[in-house]
């Protein structure tokens, strides 16, 4: 499993990150790209500007219809033809959309959403859950906070069984949620593996679109407003987290830990062949890069398992030699969807 910052840190991180937060509801005709690659407006009679990260560009490329490479090569090197570009479409095709920003002496500009995004906040997310986690005795194994998603990893020791002889998995849970439209917020089973600290994130539990309800959500265009939640919104906030915690408690349930421990017993069973070919297998469905398939293959003959549990393992192993946290998640995830591939796909 990758290693991730202390809880500690991490809630610390996310409580400042949410005093920054502002958001606002604007038509795009009031927004306009400076020459620098800023976002500009104005609210409330103040002037306000923001730099976008690169998610942000990404968004606003995406919308206007610039490819995203080419947005990228037009925000390091010719800022000025990118703002040429993005302000004509906001005049000529304008819509209200959401700005997300942090506001705390250095402004960034962090998601450009649809007025209907549906807020879902890290800080609620930990305020909501981490005390029921810690109420049911599981241990915070992994945590972090990267330009994309919140993620919380825990194991619940009291909960655990024998795959074979000496190798022993316990079961857990993975939370992550985004801020900026990088997917919903997710609750998935978690297996870890004793033996060589390896976690396999099974099929998702729970998926939660940041959408609201029809008309909910839309404002007038007009000068850029701040967003507030409103009293019905934090009531059926409540109500979703409160089955978020349901779902976090299922799946550390000993009875579905038992349902996936015999998936992984009958992955014992399968053999995949030749390590290269089965890696191979992978690398056409997932689309792996040559490091990642390398790092896959080592581990693979390394571990000298080449059975579809010894596959998948090779994978999620492969997880914590990645630099980027989102990735290794990704890859953690890919591993439980390996237990699940059809034996006659490796034949």
């Amino acid at each position: 499993m990758k290693t991730g910052q202390n809880i500690n840190e991490i809630a610390k991180q996310v409580l400042k990150m949410a005093a920054a937060k502002k958001d606002y509801a604007m038509d795009t005709r009031n927004l306009k790209m400076t020459r620098t690659a800023q976002l500009a407006f104005v609210v409330g009679g103040k002037s306000v500007e923001v730099a976008p990260t690169d998610r942000c560009v990404n968004q606003i490329a995406a919308r206007v219809g610039i490819p995203r490479a080419y947005a990228a090569r037009l925000q390091t090197e010719a800022p000025g033809l990118l703002a040429d570009n993005v302000n004509h479409w906001f005049q000529s095709a304008p819509e209200v959309r959401m700005l997300r920003t942090y506001q705390n002496g250095e402004n960034v500009g962090r998601a450009f959403l649809s007025q209907k995004y549906r807020s879902l906040d890290n800080d609620d997310m930990l305020r909501m859950v981490l005390p029921k986690l810690m109420e049911a005795g599981c241990e915070i194994k992994s945590s972090e906070v990267t330009e994309k998603r919140l993620y919380v990893q825990a194991l619940f020791p009291k909960v655990q069984g024998e795959i074979k002889v000496g190798d022993v998995v316990q079961a857990g849970v993975t939370i992550s949620n985004s801020e900026v439209g990088a997917g919903s917020l997710r609750v998935e089973p978690l297996l870890y593996r004793l033996r060589c600290t390896n976690g396999m994130i099974l099929p998702s539990a729970l998926k939660k679109h940041h959408i609201g309800r029809a008309g909910e959500g839309e404002w007038e265009a007009g000068e850029a407003n701040e967003v507030f939640s409103d009293a019905t919104r934090q009531l059926d906030d409540k109500a979703f987290w409160a089955k978020v915690n349901d779902v976090v408690k299922s799946s550390l349930n000993e009875v579905k830990f038992k349902e996936n421990m015999a998936r992984m017993l009958e992955a014992t069973k399968v053999d995949t062949g030749k390590p290269t070919e089965a890696v191979e297998v992978l690398v056409k469905r997932y689309g792996f890069s040559d490091d990642e398939s390398d790092s896959v293959l080592e581990h693979l003959s390394r571990g000298g398992d080449l059975s579809l549990w010894g596959l998948a393992n090779a994978v999620t192993r492969t997880a914590e030699d990645l630099a980027s946290y989102d990735r290794a998640v990704e890859f953690e995830r890919i591993g439980g969807e390996v237990i699940e591939l059809a034996p006659n796909m490796f034949n």
